[in-house]
């Protein structure tokens, strides 16, 4: 067994101070001062992030190329570095003699920072350790709370005890919730999950806040910090890696929890553990204080005894410290187990738990492998080196051992080297900027055990290049991570606004890009179209409200300018709105203005404007709806002309009452009506007054009576959206411009189509005038004596099937009759034995055909007449047949 006792002995020869004290005592900035003087040195810190900061202060003053940082998965060593910051674990201080590395690294100074973590049961073997082991030629400096002071002065008699008192006052300010914490707080929990859900809380109450937990990188974990110290956020979660020594701008300390899960089991944080984190509050000479979050009663808050030993400074001093032999044996395996199994003589000391790294060792010790292959120094030393691998992912002992296994039986054959394409593997694999916080998070966790991997030279080929590829990953991920953090809880957006509550617009920049983005000081609130605000969509629900808030004390000014842009705007920039399913309404460069709705007649809707615009002034609301009515006038003008002389004609006294009748069902249809909707009133017409609706450019079909005017594809549009209005229905689909035949489709489609002037024959949809120019043209065959099929070639090049072309004759009048044909018999539409005249056949009027005397509604579908000769009267409405092809 080692003499202790003789061990500190040998590094009690230089002079060794120990300065003690509560946070803001300023410990760490005295020693950095006295390394800073020293011709050499080293300190060891008891966080990555702690070393990282320390090391860009000593680097700013000395110069990168005499600084050197250590720790586990960064080293940055010139090679002429005189000063060594480092993580407690990776500090150089040698080996006992007698093993493979004889004598001591030389330092000039040397400084342990925390050492009161010698009493922690996880890392505290280190601490205590360096405690004992770790001397600098001139001077050494032991930084600790002044609860060690006991422990420090039994083990090292001839350490000098220095005691500094707190720069500044550290009081208890109570409890407070949430939405009632002071800026510039740091708010403390023990969980990730719990740092996430307070996080999440600050960014709805106060826009957000920067998140620090030490499983973060160093570059995200500064980019957070950068956040609050810049301002950018007001407010700081962190779990208790902020007690160790990190210098932040905070002026309270707020505690979600008081409890924590310690690696075994959950318990109340001592007075020494609250003081450590509550002491970051206050920085100099500012004052500081702490408080719990939430409720004055209940486990989660102070006990008067707590508050007045943390604001006093007292706490009950450490009686013993975590140890473990720092210099065993590796000349057998059995020898290094035994001497890091090995008990302390002294009392002030106690055996550290068992380790991650002996609990791997014990494991791979049963290996036969293992066993077999680590017999003499450097083999058990490479093993043991292997063990040191720390779980960075906290996958457990068992698990991590077979990482560990997987590693040493690389380094213990071959060249000793791990292989280059299997590291290069499980660094691609981790290569993906993919995923949430977590997942970011543990690749980043994996992303540190190849980083220190990559840092041990004798273990890789070609440890340089490996180094810098880890970097490169550790520094992606790390952006990635911070983005993320950024992204989910921080609302610079509502930071702005509430900052910015009652302030003029006049102090608040508004800006509108060219897209209609509404910015509020750089950031975005949402979108202006026309005159209707949008919150952004990426809006959270219970932010909406802020967010619509602001842009009506901001937007005011802006909506009357462009109020005063639409009144002078021409007409070239309104648009009809008749997208299928919307309602019909205006739109000025295309932005929805206004909606339609029914009014008094079909020519003369209701414009609502959009509900955007009641927000401003009666008399701006007048103006505008006056300018969209003047435009709307316009586009009556110009395509409904025809519908508006209806109406004209409709209400002109004049005009005969039978016509006006007609003029008024046909207007109040949009212009387009069926043929039997208006029977009973064209009975009741003679031929002058027949010829006053032609001249009015009415077209009276066989099956329609419309005007072709109204068949534009202008015009129809309008005419849609001008029933769908009165009917207070959204606008239907209408076939493409310059289309004759479409197919049915489904109802609404159909329903559309009919109002564009199509009629429906079975699976397909004619145009009205083009229906009546198809049943003009059988006339015609038939006054020719000649037969009319769905192989004739109108038809054909119409593209009518035989189905629509059967039901367009039917219900135009024409029958089949059976004709007889060579090879076989054929069917024919051709005129009946028995002829019928105009009079006989009603509503079969031409502008060159007028009829002839009263005509009967008689214009069913005939039946089939018998085969035979074909008649060969000359009459406009005689039957026809259907040419089908016979076998044979």
């Amino acid at each position: 067994m080692p003499d202790i006792a003789g061990t500190m002995a040998q590094f009690a020869r230089s002079p060794l101070t120990a300065v003690l004290g509560p946070t803001n005592t300023g410990k760490t900035h005295l020693a950095v001062e006295r390394m800073c003087g020293h011709s050499s040195g080293m300190m060891g810190f008891p966080l990555r992030l702690l070393a990282r900061e320390v090391y860009d202060r000593v680097a700013g003053m000395k110069g990168p190329a005499q600084v050197a940082l250590i720790t586990g998965e960064e080293k940055i060593v010139p090679p002429g570095a005189r000063y060594f910051l480092c993580t407690a674990e990776s500090m150089p201080i040698g080996r006992q003699a007698g093993t493979a590395n004889e004598g001591l690294a030389d330092y000039a100074f040397v400084a342990l920072d925390e050492a009161q973590l010698g009493a922690d049961p996880e890392r505290g073997h280190v601490f205590t350790d360096r405690l004992l082991r770790a001397r600098g030629r001139e001077e050494t400096m032991i930084l600790g709370s002044a609860s060690i002071g006991r422990v420090v002065k039994a083990l090292v008699p001839d350490a000098k005890i220095i005691g500094r008192p707190r720069f500044s006052t550290l009081s208890y300010a109570g409890a407070k919730k949430l939405s009632r914490l002071p800026k510039r707080s740091a708010i403390v929990a023990f969980s990730a999950e719990e740092v996430y859900a307070v996080a999440e809380m600050l960014r709805r109450f106060r826009g957000g806040a920067a998140v620090v937990m030490g499983a973060l990188s160093p570059r995200t974990r500064n980019a957070q910090v950068q956040m609050f110290l810049n301002g950018e956020v007001d407010y700081l979660v962190a779990t208790d890696a902020i007690g160790m020594g990190l210098n932040l701008d905070v002026a309270h300390v707020a505690f979600a929890s008081l409890r924590k899960y310690d690696g075994r089991r959950t318990r109340r944080l001592t007075v020494a553990e609250m003081a450590q984190i509550a002491g970051r509050a206050g920085r100099h000479h500012q004052d500081g204080t702490f408080g719990s979050l939430g409720h004055e009663d209940g486990d989660a808050a102070f006990t008067p005894e707590e508050i007045e030993a943390i604001e006093a400074h007292r706490f009950p001093p450490v009686e013993q410290l975590f140890w473990r032999n720092g210099t065993p044996r590796t000349d057998r395996l059995d020898h290094l187990i035994s001497d890091l199994e090995q008990k302390p003589d002294r009392p002030e000391l106690r055996a550290a738990p068992e380790a991650v790294d002996l609990a791997v060792l014990r494991r791979l010790a049963d290996d036969p492998l293992v066993i077999d292959r680590a017999r003499g120094r450097k083999q058990v030393e490479r093993l043991w080196a292997a063990c040191g691998l720390p779980d960075f992912q906290k996958l457990g002992a068992e698990h991590h051992a077979r990482a560990v296994s997987r590693i040493w039986r690389f380094l213990s054959e071959g060249t000793g080297h791990i292989p280059r394409d299997w590291f290069a593997q499980q660094i691609a694999r981790l290569d993906s900027v993919q995923g949430d916080i977590d997942t970011l998070s543990g690749r980043i966790a994996a992303a540190r055990t190849w980083s220190y991997i990559a840092h041990r030279a004798d273990w890789l080929a070609h440890p340089a290049e490996m180094a810098e590829r880890t970097r490169a990953l550790e520094e992606k991920l790390s952006d990635a991570l911070h983005a993320a953090l950024t992204q989910r809880f921080v609302d610079r957006r509502t930071t702005v606004l509430l900052r910015d509550i009652g302030q003029s617009a006049a102090n608040l920049p508004v800006e509108i890009e060219q897209d209609g983005t509404v910015c509020v000081d750089g950031e975005t609130i949402g979108r202006l179209d026309g005159f209707r605000f949008s919150v952004d969509p990426a809006t959270r629900h219970q932010d909406r409200k802020m967010l619509l808030a602001a842009a009506e004390r901001r937007l005011g000014r802006i909506l009357r300018v462009k109020a005063d842009e639409l009144l002078g705007a021409p007409d070239t920039d309104f648009a009809l709105m008749d997208e299928a399913g919307q309602a019909p309404g205006i739109s000025w460069k295309g932005d929805p203005v206004a909606t339609l709705h029914g009014g008094p007649a079909l020519l003369t809707p209701e414009i609502r404007l959009d509900r955007a615009l009641l927000a401003m002034g009666q008399d701006v609301q007048k103006q505008v709806a006056a300018r969209l009515a003047a435009w709307m006038d316009a586009q009556k003008e110009k395509h409904l002309l025809p519908l508006t002389r209806m109406v004209g004609s409709s209400a002109d006294p004049e005009v005969p009452a039978v016509v006006r009748a007609v003029f008024a069902q046909l207007a109040d249809a949009g212009g387009v009506i069926a043929r039997t909707e208006l029977d009973s009133a064209l009975g009741h017409l003679n031929k002058d007054q027949r010829h006053l609706l032609r001249r009015a450019g009415i077209d009276i079909g066989v099956l329609d009576i419309y005007h072709p005017g109204l068949l534009k594809p202008g015009a129809a549009r309008w005419r849609a959206a001008l029933l769908a209005a009165r009917l207070g229905k959204p606008c239907l689909p209408l076939p493409g411009p310059g289309l004759t035949l479409i197919p049915a489709g489904e109802k609404p489609e159909q329903m559309g189509a009919r109002i564009a002037g199509f009629r429906g024959f079975g699976e397909q949809m004619l145009r009205i005038d083009m229906a009546e120019r198809m049943a003009r043209t059988a006339h015609e065959a038939i006054a020719r004596n000649e037969a009319f099929t769905a192989q004739s070639p109108q038809i054909v090049s119409l593209g009518l099937s035989e189905d629509a072309f059967l039901q367009l004759m039917r219900l135009a009048g024409f029958r089949a009759v059976e004709a007889p044909a060579e090879g076989g018999p054929n069917w024919a539409f051709r005129g009946r034995q028995k002829a019928r005249t105009h009079q006989q056949h009603p509503g079969r009027e031409k502008r060159g055909a007028p009829a002839q005397g009263k005509p009967r509604n008689d214009r069913g579908p005939r039946p089939a007449a018998s085969s035979g000769p074909a008649p060969t009267g000359n009459h406009a409405f005689a039957g026809l047949a259907e040419l089908l092809g016979r076998n044979g």
